[in-house]
Parts: structure tokens; C-alpha cells; sequence
């Protein structure tokens, strides 16, 4: 089984690149994150396209050859220190045949992101490398509680994070060990098939998600099982399902946690026997603890649950 590598801790005063991979982003959207940075004793670097527009179906922060640019930039300074998403949306798979890692791998650092970003973290899982799924620079409508980014520097700094929840009445009980892949499910259904897809033979699965119908949250979890995805992984952490449904219900993005949804899925993986946590604080949600993709994690469903890593 190849080692994982963990970029080494910042030190103060180390610059963070902040990047727009996908969707445009205005500056008023970053400018707390921004201070945050600076707040924390980092030093934030602009890409060059952070806030590039350009209209093509969609408003992306830039053409695909300007976000190529940027991130492999971004990757590649050896002065950077680690990159901060500014946030997701739509693009980041335009990217990943284009990303260059020759001096990424002589100097790893970390990609802090969530959301359409579970593209690039599949594609440095692939090459050996960890990355945080966590809060976005943009602070969405939801909001972003201060753990989550504290929690986000915790990790820069090389202190591993450690969770205990109150149980969800639909977990499924058990202990297990094991190497944390996924992220958004949107997007680890989008890459089932290609090479850039997540290995999951032995794994814990994590997979949030956001205003999906039903029934296309069914189709995305039918074509997990349909790939054999279940049979392979020893565990299950769901996050945030949020705004899920029929549009008309028009459900507020308070409601994090969609209980139809874990039902839904719940149904779907019942003759699996492997630990499942429902209602990890991450994804689309307020309280947006971070995770480390790649990273080893002893995962306890009891009366409790325990996620350490």
C-alpha cells in the first residue's frame, strides 16, 4: 500500500496561495477569509485570475487555460506554502489533465478545499498526496462557523484533528481502520470510471452533498453500488445533505441535515455491514469541520461516534 504524504507544517509568516479553480468569485466574497489568513500570521497570495470572470454556461473564474495557469502556479512556487480555494461551483475537471506536480513533489503542500474541489483532491490522492476537504476563502450564505476555519489552521500548523458526535439514530454500529477518500458525491460519481476516479478498495467513504432531487441522489448512489463501490469499502461518513429534494419544498440551507435523504441512503446500503456515521459536520453546512483526505482514520459507532485521526 503506497505511504500517504502529509505536507510538513507551516511556519509563520509562510504564504498561501488563494486560487479560483472553478466558479467566479468578487473580491467583497473573499475579504474576510483574506483577513483570516493574515489575521492567523500567513501571508495570502492572489492568483493572478482570482477574480477573472467568464461567461460560458456557466460564470467561471476564467478560461480554462488562465485556472490551469493559476493552479499550476499555485502548486509549483516554491515560495507558496499551501493553497486555499476561494471556492467551488463548476471547473475543476477542466484542470486535472493539465496539472503539473514537478516541484510539488520535491515540496507537497496542501490543497484546502470542498465542494467541486474534490476533483483536484482525487487527482493528488492518485500522486500520493493528502489534502484537507474543508471550508472554502468565500463564506457562503450559510455561513461558516470560527471552529471550522480554526480547525482548517489547526491542521496547517500539524496538529491532526479528532472528533466525538452524538450518534445518528440510522449509524450503524461497529470499529474500523482505514484510509479516507471522497468528498463531494456529486463529483465522486462524476469520476467513476476514469482514471482520476478515488480507489476505493479498503477505504472509508465520505460523501456529502447539496440541492440534489431525490431521485438523482438515488441515481448517484445506484451507480456507486452499480460499480461496486460498497463491496469495497470498510466505512461510510456522511455530511451535510442540504437543500435536497424538490425545489417547491424550497427548504431552508439551515436544514443540514436531510433526514429523507439518510433514509434514502440508508435503504440503499442496508445488506452492508460496514460502520456508518450519518450527520458528520462537513459539506455545504455552517459547521464545516475539516477532513483530511488520504488521511488514516479510527472510526468508532457506538452510543457515540468517534472519528480520530
Amino acid at each position: 500500500m503506497k505511504k500517504i504524504i502529509f505536507p510538513k507544517p507551516l511556519k509563520k509568516g509562510a504564504k498561501i496561495a488563494v486560487i479560483s479553480p472553478a466558479g467566479a468569485v468578487d473580491a467583497s466574497q473573499l475579504e474576510k477569509g483574506i483577513k483570516l489568513i493574515k489575521s492567523k500570521g500567513f501571508e495570502p497570495v492572489l492568483g493572478e485570475h482570482l477574480y477573472t470572470k467568464f461567461a460560458n454556461g456557466y460564470n467561471y473564474a476564467g478560461t480554462e487555460k488562465e485556472r490551469i495557469k493559476d493552479i499550476n502556479w499555485a502548486l509549483n512556487d516554491k515560495e507558496i506554502g499551501a493553497i486555499w480555494a476561494s471556492r467551488g461551483g463548476y471547473g475543476c475537471q477542466h484542470l486535472i489533465q493539465h496539472l503539473k506536480l514537478k516541484n510539488f513533489t520535491e515540496n507537497p503542500k496542501w490543497y484546502i478545499g470542498y465542494s467541486d474541489n474534490t476533483v483536484i483532491q482525487s487527482y493528488l490522492l492518485k500522486k500520493g498526496f493528502a489534502s484537507i476537504h474543508g471550508q472554502t476563502i468565500k463564506t457562503s450564505s450559510f455561513g461558516v462557523t470560527e471552529e471550522s476555519y480554526d480547525l482548517i489552521f489547526d491542521i496547517l500548523k500539524g496538529k491532526t484533528p479528532d472528533y466525538s458526535l452524538k450518534s445518528h439514530q440510522l449509524n450503524t454500529k461497529g470499529i474500523i481502520e482505514g484510509e479516507l477518500v471522497g468528498g463531494n458525491l456529486a463529483l465522486v460519481y462524476a469520476l467513476l470510471g476514469t482514471k482520476y476516479s478515488f480507489d476505493f478498495k479498503d477505504k472509508i467513504l465520505f460523501i456529502e452533498d447539496i440541492g440534489e432531487n431525490f431521485y438523482a441522489l438515488d441515481r448517484m448512489i445506484m451507480s456507486l453500488e452499480l460499480a461496486g463501490v460498497f463491496k469495497k469499502i470498510k466505512g461510510l461518513i456522511i455530511g451535510g445533505m442540504t437543500n435536497m429534494g424538490d425545489e417547491k419544498e424550497n427548504k431552508s440551507y439551515e436544514e443540514s441535515f436531510d433526514e429523507f435523504a439518510y433514509k434514502l441512503i440508508s435503504e440503499r446500503i442496508s445488506k452492508y455491514k460496514f460502520p456508518v456515521v450519518l450527520a458528520f459536520p462537513n459539506g455545504h453546512i455552517k459547521d464545516n469541520r475539516p477532513l483530511i483526505i488520504g488521511g488514516k482514520v479510527k472510526m468508532k459507532v457506538h452510543t457515540k461516534v468517534k472519528i480520530e485521526f
